[in-house]
């Protein structure tokens, strides 16, 4: 990393950081399951045909998809705090213009803006990396990357309550005010991350990207209602082929592209992302079967005769599980790795699924399901981020942990096609409604195990991701410091801060610039005046030193970006002046 741990600590990342980008994770997560509730309403509330009406959902998962990849790189170059306010920002108007129509483009419209916000979830991530201690690192990104499914699992609940007892559009309106909030919190809390990455933004890049996706996420999102075999779906599904393969070709050309496939390329990078697919297939899945199920008359035979609130509540468990789940995780990676611990978490997706199949016979067995998936998808979602996080240079955190991202939107959205699918094909038909059947249900909590189990052989391919004696993202030690700073060292420059006769200046500040006049990282000299920054990236750059009693002193270097370190001396005058 570029910031060392002394540095972050002196920069005043407080303690109320982890949980102010965790609320607006779990906020942005809203917007993805903010109408399920009232989903089997929306074609008569939008006068409109069922068709028509999947779009309000559609919009915002193609958003999302696009705008994750794309906000993660914009935070790397220009600040990720600065593209996260950005973010909440636009849902927070996306949700006033749908607040304020019930006319299908326009709701449409407002929806798209709502699905923007996704990309403050890698935000966030990128954030927490650069900011925080390594004791505290592991947790707090378990607790972001969980955000996903903690906002989706407790919207449901809240959002029953709303629509059952008032107009649907307060919805919106208790969105837009979420928004605000969260934006107020980052503002007052959480300060700017001093790491950029270095080049341009590739707006050829993202152009290319979200042509691709959505020609890729449309008709799985759609196929269902046009036909699987139908000309239109294999047709997008072809251009969407030919759209990211020429994507591909063009990022690889690029000197600072969009997306690193090279580095995506990574076993580490490469097995993760395949297997954050899986993952948000099975965290799909039991949000699209068990309100079903539990809302079902009790005519049916097997369906559960509950409230849209009581079916809320009883599903509310997945999130909040998710979320108690985080500390638990940091101590299991501490001592396992990231690599054991999405392992732990696929088996017990596995064991929640099989029980599952048994588990449909009482509103109560769907509290259990709820709790025992929330644990496995909890463990699964916090192992990602650090997965990704520990394979990655620090300047592309936000553009990793982004595809990263997008890669659990991907699973979602091909978890609700097939799952919808499934449901609608087994379907009995009472009355001219179809009703989903419990065949159908047990053919999904099918379809998930299998994901699960196509997960952990992904998971079994990740390298090795504790080296020789090295835990990781444990409780800070004497010890893991030196090992810290010698790695370090080890990537960038190292030398001493020395005083005009020759001894060490303790505490001093050292600070890197890039070519570009941009701060790349900062440090404080140790007792004994030795610093050691690491590099984003080769280059050439300014080591500039500055203590209390001393003028500042300034050095020029270059670092051809490999393990070798350069040695720096750094000898400040010794006027005094004001530090």
């Amino acid at each position: 990393m570029t910031q060392t741990t002394t540095d972050r600590s002196a920069g005043g990342a407080s303690r109320a950081v982890v949980p102010v980008l965790a609320f607006a994770g779990i906020v942005v997560a809203v917007m993805q399951t903010l109408l399920v509730p009232v989903i089997k309403d929306l074609p008569q509330l939008l006068d409109t045909s069922p068709s028509d009406a999947t779009w309000v959902l559609t919009s915002t998962l193609l958003s999302g998809a696009v705008a994750t990849p794309i906000m993660g790189r914009l935070g790397d170059l220009y600040g990720k705090r600065r593209m996260l306010i950005l973010s909440l920002a636009v849902m927070i108007v996306g949700a006033l213009v749908s607040a304020l129509t019930s006319d299908l483009p326009a709701m449409i419209a407002g929806r798209t803006l709502q699905g923007f916000a996704m990309g403050a979830i890698p935000l966030g991530i990128g954030l927490m990396r650069d900011m925080l201690p390594r004791e505290r690192l592991g947790s707090a990104m378990a607790l972001m990357s969980s955000s996903i499914g903690v906002g989706g699992g407790l919207a449901l609940p809240g959002a029953a309550l709303v629509a059952q007892h008032s107009d649907w559009h307060a919805l919106f309106y208790g969105a837009a005010g979420l928004g605000a909030l969260s934006i107020v919190l980052t503002l007052l809390v959480v300060p700017e991350s001093p790491m950029r990455a270095e080049g341009s933004f590739d707006l050829p890049g993202a152009l290319g990207l979200s042509a691709g996706l959505v020609l890729f996420l449309v008709p799985i999102t759609k196929g269902s209602d046009w036909g699987w075999t139908s000309g239109t779906t294999l047709g997008l599904f072809a251009a969407a082929a030919v759209v990211l393969v020429l994507w591909g070709v063009m990022e690889l050309r690029v000197k600072a592209p969009l997306v690193d496939l090279r580095t995506t390329a990574r076993p580490a990078v490469l097995f993760t992302n395949l297997a954050s697919i899986m993952v948000g297939v099975s965290f799909y899945v039991v949000s699209l079967v068990l309100p079903q199920l539990l809302q079902l008359p009790k005519s049916t035979g097997y369906g559960l005769g509950q409230s849209m609130v009581v079916a809320g509540l009883l599903v509310a468990p997945l999130g909040l599980t998710m979320m108690f789940t985080a500390p638990v995780y940091a101590r299991l990676s501490a001592r396992y790795g990231p690599k054991v611990t999405l392992i732990l978490g696929l088996l017990v997706i596995a064991v929640g699924y099989g029980a599952g199949l048994g588990l449909m016979s009482a509103a109560w067995q769907s509290l259990v399901i709820s709790v025992l998936l929330g644990a496995g998808i909890g463990l699964a979602y916090s192992s990602l981020p650090a997965l990704i996080v520990g394979a990655v240079p620090a300047s592309e955190t936000g553009a990793a942990n982004g595809l990263n991202t997008l890669m659990r939107s991907i699973g979602t959205s091909v978890s609700s096609a097939v799952i919808g699918m499934v449901l609608a094909n087994t379907a009995d038909t009472a009355g001219g409604v179809e009703i989903p059947t419990m065949h159908g249900f047990r053919l999904s909590f099918l379809i998930a195990t299998a994901a699960v189990a196509v997960g952990l052989v992904l998971a079994l391919f990740l390298p090795g991701n504790r080296p020789s004696g090295k835990p990781q993202l444990r409780a800070s030690s004497e010890e893991d410091a030196n090992l810290e700073r010698a790695e370090r060292a080890l990537r960038g420059f190292r030398g001493r801060v020395l005083g005009p006769d020759g001894s060490p200046v303790a505490r001093a500040k050292v600070t890197l610039i890039d070519r570009r006049g941009r701060q790349a990282g900062a440090t404080l000299s140790a007792e004994d005046g030795s610093y050691a920054l690491s590099v984003p990236a080769r280059g050439s750059y300014v080591v500039a030193a500055r203590a209390a009693g001393h003028g500042p002193h300034a050095s020029s270097a270059t670092h051809a970006g490999d393990d070798r370190p350069v040695d720096l001396d750094l000898s400040l005058p010794g006027e005094t002046v004001s530090a």
